[in-house]
């Protein structure tokens, strides 16, 4: 492990010209091949889960599956309602729709009971997310409507609008946390390395490294289809993992030349940081990636499309540090050599860090002053903070959730407002032989009139049956939004009560209920369900990569506590944040009363891999001065103050990048951008700075159990060798 990185950044120092361009022909060909091979997009078959998905998969072996479905709704545009003209912009709108060849099938008008709106309703053909690509024919003749009936409001919304909606909406909101997130990274790696060359060269690799990641990540989705996140998963962990692994390696090499006074080569010094950050970088990305795979364990096509960007990102991340950054940072130092041997003075080189910055220092004094007081009080602020967990509400985000800014959600509510049977819906889906029809159809006819009876229920059903006979749903609609009570206790005793009472009994049938309401309720329990799992093995992960990296079971024990500290302490500021109401003009979102059920697995297997950069980075530093002789009370206080200067740099880059998609309209998105930034905030101030120097100094030798890591040892490889000759 010690000499690949050693040998392949020698190599890149010594034809940097060749690793430069072997590494954008590398990224051009990702990217080549990934638009030539092409993305395959998860299906409605990969969304499937719960006793939904098996209702749903029911229903399609029938034929009965859910199509894409849109509505155009005709009101007043001011005043009262010419009834008419509606009439007449409806038939026109059929009309029209009926003429287009994505138009599988047109209702006829259909008046709200109080006469106020008339609605079409538009079934597409295709499967049901497939609807968003075709639908641009539909509005556009809704448009048309539209300006032929100027006295009349005429719009339309439905799936495919909104979805397509949100998309639009989710490009432009990315387009514009780049606007923020780059500008402010190149500004801080200024501030750090007070180099132009040197603030371009991060952003460089690392945006080199998306482009390379996108393309590969189209080759991977054949295996892994993509839910469609997985391109916003590589922005987000690629510009922060890219930034961090490249401000390693260049802080290191800087102050590599700068101990060696001039007396070593660019590629000498380039070998000497391949040995110590190079290093941490492998480790480092092996730790994300392999964390990131546990999420494949969720058995989820969404998690399975995250666990892809991130893993692929992650690696060609690593691959752009061990190999053409070298290359550079050879390039940029004979540069830099040339210029002080014609000016007669040294070349400027990275300040020692030996000195700790100001706050550090006076926070690691405290620290090893008071190490016991220290501990408890940082310990316990951060359990202060995870304590909101207990009220922690996990749901689904249902489509009444999604932004007003889009067009379609706002007629969406307006139909809803004329249509309240449109809301939601129950689907109890039945599997028979073929003979068995008219009994199921009877049964199901039973369980209508019960549910009939049921406040809140519309009363209105519809009941249809396979061409063969082998399959039967009921339609039972729902006049309330997903997250209602009303819609899920519904559910609750449909399925607990009414259909084991009626269809459920039977013999020789299989049941299951799905529709709006059940996918809602449905997907937060079969995350529940897979969190442990999950957990358990991002702990083991956690512990087996950091005590293999530093033999130590100690240091093994001492990463998973804390990153389950920072984790809890991240998640429970998301509870306070977001499941209540005093932030939302602050941070620009409507409170739904819950915690989206995707945000804590993303946040506990994407941190855990990332504050592995840290721990690797800092106590690599602290186990670097312990093999040289040092005392491990020394060792900690120099190790984390000499390192603590490129870390906040690091973080500082993290959470602007991870802060900028808070600005996001998505309210998922938005918690899970507030998360990590809060994570990694808190992980490289509290967790690095306050409570693990102060837990190791209270260990003290024992830190390295059951190792001797005290123990000097001789140089063990080139670039070691190199040091001491010149030492």
């Amino acid at each position: 492990m010690t000499d690949l990185p050693v040998r392949v950044a020698g190599w890149s120092a010594r034809h940097p010209w060749r690793a430069i361009a072997g590494w954008f022909l590398f990224v051009a060909v990702c990217f080549g091949i990934g638009l030539g091979v092409g993305g395959r997009p998860a299906s409605t078959e990969d969304f499937r889960i719960g006793e939904a998905g098996r209702a749903e998969a029911m229903a399609a072996e029938g034929g009965l599956q859910q199509k894409p479905v849109e509505r155009v709704l005709i009101s007043a545009g001011t005043g009262g309602l010419d009834e008419s003209a509606a009439e007449g912009a409806a038939r026109d709108v059929a009309g029209r729709m009926a003429a287009l060849a994505e138009v599988e099938s047109v209702s006829a008008p259909i008046w709200s009971a109080d006469r106020t709106a008339v609605r079409v309703d538009v079934t597409m053909k295709g499967p049901e997310l497939d609807g968003k690509k075709h639908v641009e024919p539909l509005i556009a003749q809704t448009d048309a409507v539209r300006a032929a009936y100027p006295g009349l409001r005429v719009e339309q919304t439905g799936s495919p609008s909104i979805s397509k909606g949100i998309g639009e909406l989710r490009s432009k909101d990315l387009a514009r946390t780049e606007m923020i997130a780059l500008p402010v990274t190149l500004i801080t790696l200024l501030v750090v390395f007070g180099s132009i060359a040197l603030a371009v060269v991060p952003l460089l690799l690392a945006l080199s490294s998306i482009v390379a990641a996108v393309g590969l990540s189209m080759v991977a989705s054949h295996m892994f289809p993509d839910a469609g996140i997985g391109t916003n998963v590589i922005l987000l962990i690629g510009l922060a993992v890219g930034v961090d692994y490249t401000l390693f390696y260049i802080k290191r090499e800087r102050e590599e030349r700068a101990r060696a006074g001039g007396r070593l080569s660019a590629q000498a010094i380039v070998e000497l940081a391949a040995a110590t950050s190079g290093r941490a970088v492998v480790l480092s990305g092996i730790a994300v990636a392999v964390s990131s795979a546990t999420l494949y364990l969720a058995d989820d096509v969404i998690f399975s499309s995250i666990a892809t960007g991130a893993i692929v990102v992650t690696l060609v991340a690593v691959v752009s540090s061990l190999t053409v950054l070298p290359a550079l940072l050879a390039k940029l130092g004979e540069r830099a050599q040339r210029r002080a041997a014609r000016r007669g003075r040294p070349a400027r080189s990275e300040r020692s860090t030996a000195g700790y910055g100001r706050i550090t220092g006076a926070l690691l004094r405290m620290t090893s002053r008071h190490p016991v007081r220290t501990l408890a009080v940082a310990v316990l602020g951060m359990l202060a903070l995870a304590a909101p967990l207990l009220g922690l509400n996990l749901t689904d985000m249902g489509r009444e959730t999604h932004p007003r800014e889009i067009p379609a959600m706002r007629s969406y509510d307006r139909l809803n407002a004329a249509f309240p049977e449109l809301k939601s819906m129950h689907q109890v889906v039945v599997r028979a032989g073929a003979d068995r029809a008219p009994q199921v159809s009877d049964a199901l006819r039973d369980l209508a009139r019960r549910m009939a009876a049921d406040p809140r229920l519309a009363s209105t059903a519809q009941l249809r049956t396979s061409p063969d006979g082998r399959i039967s749903m009921l339609e039972l609609a729902v006049p309330h939004h997903v997250s209602t009570d009303e819609a899920r206790t519904s559910l609750r005793d449909l399925r607990r009560v009414h259909v084991p009472a009626t269809v459920g009994a039977l013999a020789g049938v299989e049941t299951a209920v799905t529709g709006d309401v059940a996918r809602y309720a449905d997907y937060p329990e079969h995350q529940k369900g897979k969190l442990p799992a999950i957990i358990a093995a991002l702990l083991l992960v956690t512990f087996a990569m950091t005590a293999w990296a530093f033999r130590s079971v100690v240091l093994g024990l001492v990463g998973v506590v804390l990153n389950l500290l920072s984790a809890a302490a991240s998640l429970g500021l998301v509870v306070v944040v977001f499941q209540r109401s005093w932030a939302e003009g602050l941070l620009d979102f409507t409170s739904t009363g819950s915690i989206g059920s995707r945000v804590p697995l993303f946040l506990f297997v994407i941190l855990f891999g990332l504050s592995m950069d840290y721990q690797v980075f800092v106590i690599s530093r602290i186990r670097e001065a312990v093999l040289a002789g040092a005392p491990t009370r020394r060792a900690v206080l120099d190790g984390i103050g000499s390192s603590a200067r490129v870390v906040t740099s690091a973080a500082f880059v993290m959470v602007t990048v991870f802060a900028s998609f808070v600005g996001l309209h998505i309210i998922e998105m938005k918690q899970m951008g507030f998360a990590l930034a809060v994570a990694v905030l808190l992980d490289a101030v509290v967790i690095r700075i306050l409570i693990l120097p102060a837990l190791l100094l209270l260990l003290g030798e024992r830190t390295w159990w059951p190792s001797r890591g005290s123990r000097p040892v001789p140089p063990v490889d080139a670039a070691e060798r190199t040091l001491a000759q010149v030492g």
